[in-house]
């Protein structure tokens, strides 16, 4: 099939490359002149992994193309998905000022039938909007179909060609049938694909992702609660999941949830609650949680340096809200940081893959490393933010003769106790006892 992809960022760009991976035509449209032409010349522009090998082997094929003309993409493609940022707003209302520009001006461009495809995520009720935007222009015929995107950043292409399920929202039976032949090479063995009014299919993303949200948010407070208490919350953890009502996804504590997906979607599905009169409590509790969470190895540093840490030296491993991206989106690893410069800290911070995200943030304000041993020189502590690999199994004695002070605290659960105790580190972790040396 021949395919248009309106948007290169993560969801665009990876949608692109799935769906050229199964035989389709796709061209991929960005209004960033930059940006293109370095996709044009084979550079991927986002750190995902397996990504490199598919993109490379599609464009070489032909079958993966990019362009600052969305005239030409809408002219050359028979379905057209919009993968097209919706940034929160400051009342956590998704801003759908992309989508309904660019279908405003695809309405301007099409001569014949078209799929149109929200793969963005987008509230309730914008399809609607979509064909209205479509409508004031469009002299044909055109479906505006919804099918959320569920990507797991870290794990996107196993997500994309081999997906639990898909979501498709239609009211038209001839886009039902080209969306199906489109995906039935994904799905061969046996998941469902999901057909449902427009709606549904919107609200279906919202919903999956907030729930997800509530269950890490729960684990959180557990893990505060087994602070107060004396329980572990790992021990709990493992007890809860052996239940299968219940399972083993989603309930690591840990600093909050970050990323590109369950800020803005907790909080584009709370405005929705709020516009039709409904108080969400569940929800409002989960945003407000996170919100603390998030900080709170911060926290936990201010109370041991007690309150005074001028100078300090404050290692930080990881930076992405998540291992195997180099995505900063509400990162957590970020407030902790202005955290600890707003007390007066000096921060030397280190990740596998977000480290020139973060110059772009940050630029002097920080030193960034460009080894994981590198920030712990003469550093005071040492801060975990990022559960990746590399973090998993360092060398400890060498950790020892780097740093000042043999202090770590870790938002990400990696270490055992009993290691850190035979190691002489003081250690605190979340939802679990504080190691304590002899020396503290």
């Amino acid at each position: 099939m021949n395919l248009a992809v309106i948007g290169t960022g993560y969801v665009g760009l990876v949608s692109g490359t799935c769906f050229a991976e199964t035989g389709n035509k796709v061209i991929c449209v960005d209004i960033d002149e930059e940006k293109v032409k370095r996709l044009q010349g084979g550079e991927v522009t986002i750190y995902e992994p397996g990504l490199a090998n598919l993109f490379e082997r599609n464009q070489e094929d032909n079958r993966l193309n990019f362009t600052t003309s969305l005239e030409e993409a809408v002219e050359k493609s028979d379905i057209i998905f919009l993968a097209l940022p919706t940034p929160p707003g400051e009342d956590g209302s998704a801003d759908l000022s992309y989508v309904l520009n660019v279908a405003e001006e695809i309405g301007k461009l099409i001569t014949e039938y078209k799929i149109i495809v929200d793969k963005s995520t987008v509230p309730v009720g914008t399809a609607e909007k979509v064909r209205e935007a479509i409508s004031k222009h469009a002299s044909c015929d055109f479906d505006v179909v919804a099918n959320p995107e569920f990507l797991r950043e870290g794990a996107a292409i196993e997500d994309f060609l081999k997906p639990d399920r898909v979501v498709i929202g239609t009211s038209s039976e001839l886009a039902r049938k080209n969306m199906e032949m489109l995906y039935e090479p994904f799905v061969r063995q046996g998941n469902p694909i999901h057909f449902m009014d427009e709606r549904s299919a919107e609200m279906t993303k919202y919903a999956a992702n907030s729930y997800l949200a509530t269950r890490i948010t729960f684990m959180n407070e557990v893990a505060n609660l087994c602070e107060k208490v004396g329980a572990d919350v790992d021990h709990v953890r493992k007890g809860m999941s052996s239940d299968k009502r219940i399972g083993n996804r989603f309930l690591f504590p840990g600093v909050g949830y970050g990323g590109s997906c369950f800020p803005k979607d907790v909080l584009a599905l709370g405005k929705t609650a709020v516009d039709n009169n409904y108080d969400f409590k569940v929800l409002n509790s989960v945003i407000q949680v996170n919100n603390s969470q998030r900080l709170a190895v911060a926290e936990k540093i201010k109370k041991y340096y007690q309150g005074d840490l001028k100078d300090k030296v404050i290692a930080v491993w990881g930076l992405a809200f998540k291992p195997n991206t180099d995505d900063l989106r509400e990162a957590p690893a970020l407030y902790t940081i202005d955290s600890l410069l707003e007390m007066g800290a000096k921060v030397k911070a280190f990740d596998p893959e977000a480290s020139e995200n973060a110059k772009k943030i940050y630029g002097d304000k920080i030193e960034i490393c460009d080894h994981r041993y590198d920030v712990l020189k003469e550093a005071d502590a040492l801060a975990i933010m990022t559960e990746w690999s590399i973090f998993r199994t360092p060398d400890f004695h060498y950790m020892e003769e780097l740093m000042n002070e043999k202090v770590i605290f870790d938002g990400r659960n990696l270490y055992r106790l009993d290691i850190m105790e035979n190691h002489g580190f003081y250690y605190e972790s979340i939802g679990r006892r504080v190691v304590k040396p002899d020396f503290t």
